[in-house]
């Protein structure tokens, strides 16, 4: 499959088979992942992931809206950051993000994202708890690290079709110059 194909198969999965992903395919997704460029090559993304239920529960659960179908997944990576070194850590964990789903739809799995970084843990409360303040409290190992995303992941329960395009993308994109 080109890349071009890979690119316009690849849609948000949030319903998933009740099947576990292998670890040689966890391993070969975090390797792809992690050769993403980054600012100044410093590299500065960190990946963690779990298929525990309990933590995919709390994962489920870090915002209102957005992330039940978490608790589902077989599987969620966390995009993390190390912030010591760059300012431009959500650009660096955002290209990362975007390379992951595209590794796992290459080895035949479907992924969501669900944002966390400076979004709230209940969105009537805006100026509450945070998502990421959430998911620290119960998940200590992701300290001292930023949150950009959790990725959901796993085998398709439904495989939407590929995107094809619309007559409104043509107004899109134009040339300067």
């Amino acid at each position: 499959m080109t890349f071009r194909e890979l690119a316009a198969q690849r849609r948000s999965i949030r319903k998933y088979e009740d099947r576990k992903v292998d670890r040689e395919t966890i391993d070969r997704i975090i390797e792809t992942t992690l050769t993403a460029p980054s600012s100044k090559n410093c590299r500065s993304t960190r990946i963690a992931y779990t298929d525990n239920p309990e933590i995919l529960r709390a994962i489920s659960q870090m915002r209102s809206t957005g992330s039940a179908f978490v608790r589902e997944a077989p599987l969620a990576f966390f995009i993390l950051a190390d912030d010591s070194n760059t300012d431009l850590w959500r650009e660096n964990c955002s290209i990362s993000a975007t390379v992951l789903q595209f590794a796992a739809e290459d080895l035949g799995l479907g992924s969501c994202w669900v944002h966390v970084e400076g979004r709230p843990h209940d969105n009537e409360q805006p100026d509450g708890p945070t998502a990421a303040q959430y998911l620290k409290e119960r998940i200590p190992a992701l300290e001292p690290y930023r949150i950009l995303c959790v990725v959901a992941c796993g085998y398709p329960a439904v495989r939407p079709n590929p995107h094809t395009p619309k007559p409104e993308d043509g107004d899109k994109s134009f040339r300067i110059g």
